[in-house]
């Protein structure tokens, strides 16, 4: 290995197999460069970024336990230390992941879908209609009150 100490008083460290470490003058940052052209950077601030140069995918790990992953599509997942996880994919869709095993939808159009740890599906709607999807039935409540539902057997029932 190689190591050069900069005037500004920056250190780079060169390996055998072209991994590149730069440490700052202050050595509160350091860059490495890998051959294979992964960064990896360690902030002042303890943050740790990742760039995967294969994928163009950006992970970043926060000393409080978050961790962000950005995607080359513009999608962008955090995991938070909870074992919650939301995803934002590039239409502005948003999906939550909690870690109690319910999913939540929230779609650009203002539509919510949220799915029970059981199955249940609710689905409430921008238009303020809402559906309930269950083993057992399917059933739309409408803003005005009505209510429309379809047992698993088929027998259909209309509520007003």
């Amino acid at each position: 290995q190689v190591e050069e100490v900069l005037t500004d008083g920056r250190r780079i460290i060169t390996f055998r197999n072209g991994t590149k470490k730069e440490i700052s003058a202050d050595k509160r940052m350091t860059t490495i460069s890998f051959f294979n052209g992964d960064v990896k950077k360690i902030m002042p601030d303890q943050r740790v970024i990742y760039y995967y140069a294969d994928a163009q995918t950006t992970h970043t790990a926060y000393p409080d336990g978050l961790e962000v992953l950005q995607f080359p599509n513009n999608q962008i997942e955090k995991h938070y230390p909870d074992g919650t996880q939301e995803i934002v994919f590039p239409d502005h869709t948003v999906k939550c992941l909690y870690s109690d095993g319910i999913k939540e939808t929230f779609f650009p159009d203002g539509t919510v879908v949220k799915v029970e740890k059981n199955g249940d599906k609710i689905v409430v709607f921008s238009n303020g209609q809402k559906e309930i999807h269950t083993v057992q039935f399917r059933r739309r409540e409408y803003p005005d009150g009505t209510i429309k539902t379809v047992y698993c057997n088929g027998r259909q029932e209309t509520e007003h």
